[in-house]
């Protein structure tokens, strides 16, 4: 794997790569600390909707994981996003994106938007687990790193049959999503997951209704699950969830030495 650009910046090094999943040009990149050597902790980071693989929030958080907690952290733009579509089209996509989580186009979900966000989940599924194998064959994370994953919104609705089907993830923050009506394979990949999960809901969300929310909550197979909920709309996440879901991460993804050890004992 070649990296397409590389920069260093205040202690985190961004690296650029490209795959190829089903003849679909996948744009990803990866933060960890400068100068990384030797396995640790993974998270993966799905960005929400209308946004991409370096949107400043995600960014901002990948290079916190990697100066507090010695993390690496991957993104990759989902399909329709980012760099896989013109200026133009992302300009469109944020306006429509916009208009619905102010509550100013219809949020349901239509048999056409079902149909869209089903064949965008089938393609991103396929393109995680290879960015995610890429990943493993870096010599800054290693092949058994504890591995998280967190996205909601869209990271959520992606990331949900994602993390179910991928049994080296050991812990997820998911948020801002909800059951579907008539999405049965949403719900069974839902029920599926057991890992400790850290789910982050708004009261009044235009885009997933509370009781859609509380349903999805529900439908979660972990034993270990908490349900963090805020007042205010879609994009009104509290700053503080941030550090609560650092705290998540460290917990269950443990220290980069833990990494280390698990991998030489494994060598």
């Amino acid at each position: 794997m070649e990296f397409t650009q590389e920069r260093t910046e205040d202690g985190v090094t961004r690296r650029s790569f490209e795959l190829t999943v089903a003849g679909q040009i996948v744009p990803a990149v990866i933060w960890a600390p400068a100068g990384a050597r030797g396995p640790r902790p993974l998270v993966l980071m799905g960005h929400g909707g209308s946004q991409h693989k370096k949107t400043p929030t995600l960014s901002a958080r990948a290079r916190q994981y990697a100066r507090r907690l010695g993390y690496a952290t991957l993104a990759i733009d989902a399909p329709g996003h980012g760099d896989r579509i013109s200026r133009e089209e992302a300009v469109t996509l944020a306006r429509e994106v916009g208009a619905r989580v102010r509550g100013e186009a219809p949020a349901g979900f239509t048999s056409d938007r079902l149909r869209q966000m089903g064949e965008r989940t089938r393609a991103a599924v396929p393109e995680w687990n290879a960015a995610l194998e890429a990943a493993l064959s870096f010599d800054f994370v290693g092949q058994g790193p504890p591995i998280g994953y967190w996205g909601v919104s869209m990271g959520t609705a992606i990331g949900v049959p994602f993390v179910a089907q991928q049994p080296r993830i050991t812990a997820a923050v998911f948020g801002l999503g909800g059951l579907r009506e008539g999405d049965a394979a949403f719900e069974a990949a839902a029920r599926a997951i057991r890992i400790p999960i850290e789910f982050v809901f708004q009261w009044d969300d235009a885009v997933a209704p509370r009781e859609r929310g509380v349903a999805l909550f529900e439908a979660f197979g972990s034993r270990e699950k908490s349900m963090h909920v805020n007042p205010a709309g879609h994009m009104d996440i509290p700053d503080f969830e941030a550090a609560s879901w650092e705290r998540f991460f460290a917990r269950h993804l443990g220290p980069v030495e833990a990494s280390a050890s698990l991998h030489a004992a494994a060598g």
